[in-house]
């Protein structure tokens, strides 16, 4: 076994632990915790494969932005462990994950040497802004307008909450 596979395989071995830690903590600060370990490790396996700029954008938008954004809700909207666990929805989504681990499973074991080499697929990030920007332009701007909203919406929901119950005079 070369270093390149050693290393591939402890990263996939790390991402996959740290997701199955994630679903099964009870306490969402921790979850999201390692939630960031797999994004990570996610991120650091697109690197190995050649794809940085994806990579970067594993680490910015979801190990960043979206998990501080949990962070904030898990935060703001506190509820007792016994809520947590009376969620109806576990069936659905055992179910869903069954079928996604399927899925997987047979994709890996169809046929393991055959590659897809995509021309031209190494991207610079000039190029994919110029790509985003020149073609989905408006899908960019409704986006960032979505983005502005859940900012503000954070700040309004975040105001309310006084530390005793009462609302707060200031803003934050």
């Amino acid at each position: 076994m070369t270093l390149y596979a050693a290393i591939f395989y402890l990263l996939s071995a790390v991402t996959v632990l740290a997701t199955a830690i994630a679903i099964t903590r009870r306490q969402p600060v921790h979850a999201v915790l390692y939630l960031i370990v797999a994004f990570l490790g996610t991120a650091a396996l697109f690197f190995l494969l050649g794809a940085p700029l994806l990579a970067a954008f594993v680490v910015i938008v979801y190990a960043g932005a979206i998990m501080v954004l949990i962070l904030f809700v898990i935060m703001l909207f506190r509820r007792s462990p016994r809520e947590l666990r009376l969620l109806s929805e576990w069936g659905p989504a055992t179910l869903l994950g069954v079928v996604f681990l399927a899925v997987a499973i047979a994709m890996v074991f169809k046929d393991p040497n055959s590659r897809i080499v995509l021309k031209g697929a190494v991207a610079q990030p000039g190029d994919f802004g110029r790509f985003l920007f020149e073609r989905y332009w408006l899908a960019v701007e409704i986006v960032s307008i979505l983005l502005l909203v859940a900012l503000v919406t954070i700040i309004q929901v975040g105001k309310g909450r006084g530390t005793g119950g009462e609302e707060q005079e200031e803003g934050l």
